[in-house]
């Protein structure tokens, strides 16, 4: 029954209707803010090495490999198999559009969690719930989100995260029991969430580059060595996605649905997850850690989706299936489920039998390092329903949120993919039917703090937020950390502006 109700939610919030607002808001944040995932790729990667942690914050590059963490999961692998298999290789170019504009949305939804974060257990949380609060003041919406979010990163998600991990363990023909790599996903996320955000993100900043730069090197050699298929593999990507292949035609719907949808499971950005692990970062000015994460998204599809996707397409290691559901429009490996299977044949085309091994080490570290970003953005939230008690209760509740994970993820290794998706994809909906409009009714906030942002890089300065200088408020929290860790950022600020005789409200109007 629970299945059942899964799957009939799923085609419900992933109606055409979610395609066009993610697409829409994602263009009217880029247009408003002038593009800056194309403009400042230069200050993208500047401040992944910017400044360091704190007692209360983990550093910029901990909280991007945080939430590039959870933007590299089974979405990166399954995913794109799975939005190949059912939408033909026109759905990875609708993956990249989604990519470039969404990480306006990115962005915005980061730079936002950042101004309205508050510390909790002397460490700083924030994420939609928090900006919807106290700078759309829509509380009862808040509370609605972050509810929404406790479901999604603590039930519904983990499933696909485990689900992955199992399913490629299978490829071993091991002759593993489900149970016992559920035990071992078990024992492993409660040793690293036991240590808290610190623990979290010092992992995530060792774990997540390496995993991704290997996965990506992989795909660069298997590219090289069917160099002769390259053009025309870009060639059947382009004519797929545009209606100009005859084979897909009749899938073109599929085409576009499945790119887009996978690209936002993937890429997380405007769903509001990311987020979360922004607020926790330690920076001067909220845009630096935007922009940060606006690149995570550039890392996840561009990168390391558009790998998985070259290895499978180039080496011709797909399926795709007909609208009817049963019969195939192409049927390159007989039998093989449309996830890790299709990129596990394409390595195995390059160096036989090393294609099963490879997928099962990177699955279980884009997978677990997702699980484990999960608990950062399921604390967020719980903490934010349990701001009014006391912090011992606080801490018990963050050790119950990581056990539940832990257990679902342990139940979720004996689920079929089917039905993971289906309960991931009523997770991801809701979150998104929630927080898309929030960050187009907030858009003045995030165009005024990248005006500001890009205001003090042209006068020279190290940027720093003073929220009355531009007009924000309920951003209390940002008082305290400018006075007690970026005092010289703005007398230097204050300096710069006497001397232009300009005050900043009239340079960025």
């Amino acid at each position: 029954m629970l299945d059942s109700l899964a799957s009939t939610l799923n085609g419900f919030l992933w109606a055409p209707a979610l395609v066009y607002l993610a697409l829409g808001v994602g263009i009217f944040l880029s247009i408003g803010m002038k593009f800056p995932q194309f403009r400042l790729i230069k200050d993208m990667v500047h401040q992944l090495v910017r400044g360091g942690s704190s007692e209360n914050g983990v550093s910029s590059f901990q909280g991007f490999a945080m939430a590039l963490g959870g933007r590299v999961g089974t979405g990166n692998i399954a995913g794109v198999a799975s939005a190949i298999g059912t939408g033909g290789p026109g759905a990875v170019f609708w993956m990249w559009i989604i990519a470039l504009v969404s990480a306006g949305s990115a962005f915005s939804e980061s730079a936002l969690a950042q101004v309205y974060k508050r510390k909790v257990l002397n460490q700083y949380r924030g994420g939609p719930a928090y900006y919807i609060e106290k700078g759309l003041k829509a509380k009862p919406l808040a509370i609605i989100f972050a509810c929404a979010t406790i479901l999604a990163m603590t039930i519904t998600g983990p499933t696909v995260q485990a689900n992955a991990i199992s399913t490629a363990f299978k490829g071993l023909n091991l002759n593993i029991n489900p149970l016992v790599v559920g035990i071992v996903i078990f024992v492993l996320f409660l040793l690293v969430t036991i240590g808290g955000l610190k623990r979290i993100g010092s992992f995530a900043s060792y774990v997540v580059p390496i995993m991704a730069i290997v996965y990506i090197v992989l795909a660069i050699i298997i590219l090289v060595a069917n160099a002769k298929q390259i053009g025309p593999m870009f060639a059947l990507i382009f004519r797929s996605a545009f209606n100009q292949e005859a084979l897909f035609g009749g899938i073109f719907g599929q085409c576009v649905m499945m790119g887009v949808k996978r690209g936002i499971y993937s890429n997380e950005a405007g769903w509001g997850s990311g987020a979360h692990a922004a607020a926790t970062a330690e920076v001067s000015h909220p845009a630096k850690q935007g922009l940060a994460q606006a690149f995570s998204v550039y890392v996840d599809t561009l990168m390391v989706c558009t790998a998985t996707a070259l290895m499978i397409l180039s080496t011709g290691c797909y399926n795709v299936l007909a609208l009817d559901g049963k019969s195939f429009i192409v049927e390159n490996l007989p039998g093989v489920e449309a996830g890790p299977g299709y990129v596990q044949r394409a390595i195995d085309t390059l160096i036989p039998g090393f294609g099963a091994p490879f997928i099962t080490i990177a699955i279980f570290f884009f997978a677990f390092t997702t699980l484990l970003s999960f608990a950062v953005y399921a604390d967020a939230n719980i903490q934010y329903i349990m701001n009014a008690v006391s912090d011992k209760a606080k801490k018990y509740a963050y050790f119950i949120g990581v056990i539940i994970i832990a257990t679902l993820s342990l139940f979720a290794s004996m689920k079929d993919m089917t039905t993971a998706w289906n309960y991931a994809d009523v997770g991801v909906g809701i979150m998104c039917w929630l927080n898309l409009p929030v960050l187009a009714l907030m858009a003045p906030k995030s165009f005024r703090l990248l005006k500001d942002y890009e205001y003090q890089k042209h006068l020279g300065l190290d940027p720093v937020f003073i929220p009355e200088d531009i007009g924000f408020d309920n951003c209390e929290l940002w008082d305290e950390i400018v006075e007690e860790k970026y005092s010289d950022l703005k007398a230097a600020k204050k300096a710069a502006e006497s001397k232009t005789g300009v005050t900043e409200a009239e340079a960025i109007k």
